[in-house]
This record gives C-alpha cells, structure tokens and sequence, in this order.
C-alpha cells in the first residue's frame, strides 16, 4: 500500500521544534476547553431538568451516568489506543501503521458502540436495576437511557474517538470544534426538549438533545476529513482496516488498560449510587450535583493530559526525550496549580454552586457536604492523571493497568464501603481524596523512574511498538 498523504510542516514543527511550553499549550488548550464544554453539557443536563423541581427527574439524569461513563471503555480502547499507536508511529515516520491504526480503531468503535446499544435493549430491565433504579425512578431513567444509550451509543463513542485521532496527529483544535460543537447544540438543545413552556419532555428531553448533538459532532469530522484527504494519516477507508498482530496489539495494549479503568470507574460510580439511593431520592440528585461539578477540575487534568499525549508520544518515539520530558514537568506545574485554585474557590463557595442546579434546601445541605468532601482530592488528580497519559502515550498499558486496579480496586471502593459505614451517607465522598492522595505518590515515584530509564534506551524501531 502506498501512503500518499503528508503532515503540514506547521504540524510537524509543533511535534520537533517549537517551544515546549507553546506547543503544550497549543495541544492542550482546545482540549481543555472541549472536555469542560463537555462537562458543562452534562451540568446543563442536570441544570435543566433541575428547573423541573422534580427530585426523580433529576435523580434519573444522575443513576444514568454510570452507563455513559462506561462509553469511555470503548472511547478508550479505541480512542487512547488508537491515538497513541499513530503518534507513535508518526514520530518513527511508519505512515502505514499510522493509517492502518486508525482505520482499525475507527471501525472497532463502530461496532463496539452496535453491541452496546443492542446489549442495552435486550437487557434493559437488568440495566435499570443495576444502575440504581427503583420504583419512583424507573420510568424517567428508561427514557433518559434510550436515548443516549439503546440510540445513541454509536454516535456517542464516535464523536469521542474520532476527536482522539484527529489531536494525535496534532490537530487539537480541530478535535475540539467537533466536540464543542455537538455540545454547545446540546445546551441550546435542552431547554427546548425538557422544559414545560416549550416540548417538556422532562429527564426524556435531556437525552434526545445529547443524542441529536453527538451526531452533529460526528458529521462534522466526516466533512473534516473528506475535505482533508490527501493531508490526513486518519482513515475511515474500509481497505484499510487490518487484523495484522502488530495493529490489534498494539491499540489493545494501551486501550484496554485504559479501558478496564473506565469500566473500574463505572463500578465505583454505580457502588456509590448504591449507596446514596438508600437514603432517597434528594440524597440521588445531590451526590450527582456534586459529582458534575467534581467533574470540571476532573476535566481540566483530563483535558490536558489527553493534549499532552501526541507530544510525549511522538517525540519518546522518534528519541527526543528531553523534549519528552520538559513537556511532561510544565504541564505537571500548570494542572496542579489550577487545580489548587479551583479546589479553593469549590470549598469557599460551595453552598452557591450547588443551589445553581436546585435551590431546594435539603439538597443544597447533602451537596455542600459532598463537595467539601471532593475537593480534597482534587489538586493530587492532575499528577494522577498526567503520570497515566505518560504510560498510554509511551504504550506502557501495563502501568496504566495496574494504576487503575491501585486506584480503584485497592483504594476507592473499599474506602466508599468503609467510609459509608464510619460516616453515613457522606463518607462515600471521601473514597476520591484516600485515593487521590496514594496514587499521585506512586505516580511521582514512577515517573521518576521512567525518567531515568529513558537516556538507556534505544528508539524503538520495526514493529515492535509496545514495551
């Protein structure tokens, strides 16, 4: 197969030449921006059907988030995977792997997201109970769900890994207009749907407006990329899709640890709504209140971790490991310090954030408690976050891997049973600062150790594009 396609030079300098901290911030930047509109799309879930005044309502926006969450396994499996094995192969020049990556992992999620709405269907009833769902909740979760999840699976996950792909080869703020403009219809969307004075579907509405705006989004990377052929190393050509070991091994062995974190992530999320539902359905509404503001410092150390990917990337595979590494210390230095502040600022105000959502006392009152709770943990996510970015983008998944089973397994959930029992109801809150706290520990401690392993290695050639 012959690859006829280039990278711009202004793309290719901002992997080799230009300044670390401006190409950083280049990359991260529209990433960040795209993962708080993001959050801010799923707060306006929550803000609108809050206006409601209706505790099942809101409460089924908040047990449904545990099944959207478990999208990110297959947006990481092939969205983390995918997007690492092409950067890396990138930076060793490979543009047949790169190509080929990127057509598998494009296809992959196409399917993945088929079987996971007809899982949804079949099995809805299960579902239902799983997530939390009782007799009051029911009907308004089975609504929300169908349509973000039974029909809008595929949409949802597409929308997420094409804006992966298309950052690794360094184009961050076209990922990012895809994204935040199927957001941004979202937001406009809500109202519309869910509010009494206009359709009034309530917790319903919410969920066709996210459906409607993922397709959008994907639309808009179609158009993306057919204007750009001949200049993209992203491919959704079918001929291009291959099973070869190398491919599948190498998007799998970065993807799926990445994915089995999400999946780790639904558990606790899903454990922890659990829990919260036994003390009813106000309790439900302002966990999830918490959560989605939890949520915007959450996306923040996301955001520029997944900016900083193509970078550490590329350049760990075409050898230039100060470049590698300088990038790794800035980004370090700017997450911690936001964090600092937005973990201040929450703490402070938290009363005022919460009632934004729903002015109704009791709430208020549980969602105070919960957010002081979570922003303990929130200054040691960024170094938590950035050291597992590392580990994908150097395809290291063994690290990640075993950091999600620390930071989940080992810590956060026996710490949400353990803490549920010596403090009731608000002890769940305090699972993310135990592991927080750990984990950036271990993640310091071994960063420093890749660190230094660097300068006695070899850059990896062939095919050998995992370690």
């Amino acid at each position: 197969m012959n690859i006829l396609f280039f990278m711009t030079n202004d793309r290719i300098a901002l992997f080799e030449t230009e300044k670390v901290s401006k190409a950083i911030l280049k990359l991260a930047i529209p990433t960040v921006l795209s993962s708080l509109v993001m959050t801010i799309y799923s707060l306006a879930d929550t803000f609108f059907v809050g206006m409601l005044g209706n505790s099942v309502e809101n409460a089924a926006v908040t047990l449904s988030a545990p099944v959207l969450l478990a999208f990110n396994a297959v947006n990481n499996l092939f969205g983390v995977g995918g997007s690492s094995m092409l950067s890396r192969a990138l930076g060793r020049k490979d543009y047949k792997t790169a190509v080929r990556s990127s057509a598998f992992s494009f296809y992959g999620c196409v399917v993945a997201g088929l079987v996971f709405s007809l899982l949804a269907f079949i099995f809805n009833d299960q579902l239902l109970v799983m997530v939390g769902a009782d007799s009051v909740t029911m009907e308004s979760t089975r609504a929300y769900l169908k349509w973000t999840v039974v029909f809008g699976a595929v949409p949802a996950i597409l929308n997420v890994v094409m804006a992966y792909l298309v950052r690794s080869e360094g184009s961050a703020m076209h990922a990012s207009i895809g994204t935040m403009t199927g957001c941004l219809l979202n937001i406009v969307l809500d109202p519309i749907f869910v509010l009494p004075q206009f359709i009034g579907m309530g917790a319903e509405g919410a969920g066709l407006a996210t459906f409607i705006s993922n397709c959008v989004a994907v639309i808009y990377f179609l158009i993306l990329l057919a204007a750009r052929r001949g200049n993209t190393y992203v491919s959704i050509n079918p001929r291009n899709v291959t099973f070869q070991k190398y491919i599948v091994v190498g998007v799998c062995a970065v993807g799926i640890p990445a994915s089995i974190q999400n999946l780790l992530n639904v558990t606790g999320m899903t454990i922890l709504n659990n829990l919260t539902s036994a003390y009813g359905a106000s309790a439900v509404a302002a966990i999830g209140i918490a959560q989605r503001l939890n949520n915007v410092p959450f996306s923040i150390a996301n955001g520029f971790s997944q900016g900083l990917m193509p970078l550490v990337s590329y350049n760990y595979a075409s050898g230039n490991h100060k470049r590698m590494k300088d990038g790794v210390k800035f980004s370090a230095a700017v997450v911690v310090s936001g964090l600092i502040l937005m973990a201040a600022a929450y703490f402070i105000w938290s009363a005022f954030f919460i009632s934004i959502f729903m002015d109704d006392p009791v709430i208020v009152d549980h969602g105070t408690r919960f957010l002081h709770a979570f922003c303990l943990g929130i200054p040691f996510m960024g170094i938590d976050f950035l050291a597992v970015a590392v580990f994908q983008a150097v395809g290291k998944g063994l690290y990640s891997f075993i950091f999600a089973i620390m930071r989940k397994i080992v810590l956060e959930i026996p710490a949400i049973i353990i803490l549920n029992r010596i403090y009731p109801l608000y002890g769940v809150a305090y699972s993310q600062f135990v592991a927080e706290i750990v984990m950036a520990v271990l993640a310091i401690v071994t960063l420093a150790h890749l660190f230094r392993s660097l300068g006695k290695r070899t850059t990896l050639s062939g095919q050998d594009y995992t370690d």
